[in-house]
């Protein structure tokens, strides 16, 4: 605990809204040698319709059978579930098919990640992957299946003032048909998120096995990018988020708001410093920075799974392939004290769900010229959803650092999924990092209509923060 004390509130706070904006920020994203700018062709759109899903997967399941078709995704809302209560597992029922260890791991090696595996192979005697049937789950309204087809032949990258970005797209998945690997990471960027409340606890846990509570929150979110009618004169904003904090004691009172907008260089934020009783803009956060917010366990560019600006990288798209990733993972909402999922080393496998699925496969390098802590990356991207999974990074050595993951929830009334719910995995400190905790909570996730324009001010802000 001496060395978190030691960090001040300012600077924890700052490591905060660096680690949020770097989440959802816009990037600057260099792309696979020979990209390609252009909307795809009508004929080319007209497969959202047949042989592809409404946001650009495959129909159909796979020749084994252990990859279902697509038939419209899970949109049933649990008997007496009101939003804003504790969201059930709809698949309580089922048992895992089987589970994948150090012992049989290699008899499932080319649908696992390295990550998984490293895990795996560190903790072999408590480590593993309870896998179970999988359930082609997610749905989204019919509104944004409609954007999304539009968006199909209309939009395309262009070159901004910080980079690489889509233009022309709006209220869907941008480049459902994707051609270069920024499209696919610009998909995940922009992927179907709605506007929502959130308790939410953060942890630390140490390479010795103690956990350590680093902050209690609230947090609000709109996504104007994905307002049903689009504001006149929109300006790009994808994502309007206030965070305050309201405990451990050190942290309570905190906030931060972030305005992040596709062209990155429009992007805003700002902090409430509680020392101060002020509200001040903030840094602009770049690429290895670490992040005080998870106590300089993670740079800023690799918290939750991937972050921008990447304008230092390449990104190729490696293909789509079969992997074990966690999915469909109410489970994980069930148990009523943090400490049950939140293990020593890892999440509670007990908790985890794994599922066989396709995902788009991304590899990010560093540029020529370019200087990074972190060299290469894999992402792996659900091919249904466009949610970001698992991902793991290298650095200068060719030693595997990070295995990065992201918890992918259920929400059928909404319908969609949400993964604010987050961590990774150092191999070379020992240590790991969860944020988005709502086990001890009475409410895990309340979707709320388009907040009000002044919620997301600076005088809002200091007003919420103020102790």
């Amino acid at each position: 605990m001496i060395m978190f004390k030691r960090i001040s509130m300012a600077l924890l706070l700052v490591g905060l809204v660096c680690s949020v904006w770097a989440i959802h920020s816009a990037l600057a994203i260099q792309t696979d040698s020979a990209i390609q700018t252009a909307a795809v062709t009508p004929e080319e759109a007209a497969q959202l319709k047949t042989t592809l899903t409404p946001m650009g997967a495959e129909r159909a399941g796979n020749n084994e059978g252990t990859i279902p078709p697509w038939t419209g995704g899970y949109t049933t809302i649990p008997p007496g579930f009101k939003n804003g209560g504790r969201r059930p597992d709809p698949f309580a029922d089922e048992k895992p098919l089987f589970s994948i260890t150090a012992k049989n791991m290699a008899q499932y090696a080319d649908k696992l990640t390295d990550g998984t595996k490293a895990m795996l192979k560190r903790y072999p005697d408590s480590y593993r992957l309870d896998v179970y049937p999988t359930h082609r789950t997610f749905a989204a309204p019919q509104w944004v299946y409609d954007n999304t087809f539009l968006n199909a032949t209309r939009a395309k990258l262009v070159t901004g003032k910080e980079g690489i970005m889509p233009e022309g797209a709006y209220g869907g998945t941008p480049f459902p048909i994707p051609h270069n690997g920024a499209e696919i990471m610009w998909n995940y960027n922009l992927r179907w998120k709605s506007a929502y409340h959130q308790f939410y606890q953060s942890y630390i846990g140490t390479a010795d096995g103690k956990r350590v509570l680093l902050s209690d929150a609230t947090l609000d979110q709109d996504q104007p990018y994905y307002f049903k009618v689009k504001p006149k004169n929109y300006d790009g904003t994808y994502l309007r988020l206030k965070i305050v904090d309201t405990g451990p004691p050190i942290r309570t009172g905190e906030g931060l708001l972030v305005y992040t907008v596709i062209d990155d260089s429009k992007s805003q934020g700002w902090v409430y410093l509680v020392g101060q009783r002020r509200v001040r803009m903030t840094p602009d956060p770049r690429y290895d920075t670490p992040a005080p917010a998870t106590a300089g366990l993670s740079g800023v560019d690799d918290v939750g799974s991937f972050s921008g600006p990447t304008g230092k990288f390449n990104y190729k798209i490696l293909g789509k392939k079969e992997m074990y990733i966690p999915y469909n993972m109410n489970k994980l909402l069930v148990p009523n004290k943090s400490l049950d999922v939140v293990g020593p080393h890892f999440m509670n496998p007990d908790y985890i769900r794994w599922e066989l699925h396709r995902v788009w496969v991304v590899e990010a390098t560093l540029a020529p010229g370019q200087r990074q802590e972190v060299h290469r990356s894999l992402y792996y991207i659900d091919e249904d959803s466009w949610f970001l999974a698992l991902a793991d990074r290298w650095d200068a050595k060719g030693v595997l650092w990070k295995s990065s993951w992201t918890v992918l929830l259920l929400m059928p009334d909404l319908p969609g999924f949400n993964n604010e719910t987050w961590g990774f995995y150092d191999f070379i400190a020992g240590t790991w990092f969860v944020t988005g905790i709502m086990n001890e909570q009475s409410e895990q996730i309340k979707y709320m209509p388009p907040y009000p324009a002044d919620f997301f001010t600076t005088e809002a802000l200091a007003n919420a923060s103020m102790r």
